[in-house]
């Protein structure tokens, strides 16, 4: 979880990751935010998320996120 959080944390530094849960909603994370952090999270846990995935309960919140990454792990 923290390596998301770092991820999260150098696309914008001023939001608080460890609690905002709208991420995608709100518009926080833009589409090259998201191409971003899909390509971080290949380099840094070797998985694929794919366009399908790509949607507000995978990406809206860090916890979010991080549960998507473990499930790719675990396949």
């Amino acid at each position: 979880m923290d390596i998301i959080l770092e991820l999260l944390q150098d696309l914008h530094e001023d939001i608080n990751f460890e609690e905002e849960d709208s991420l995608y909603t709100d518009g926080i994370l833009d589409e090259a935010d998201i191409e971003s952090l899909i390509a971080d999270i290949k380099d840094n846990f070797d998985v694929e998320i794919t366009p399908d995935m790509v949607k507000p309960e995978n990406f809206n919140s860090a916890e979010a996120l991080w549960n998507l990454v473990s499930e790719l792990l675990d396949e």
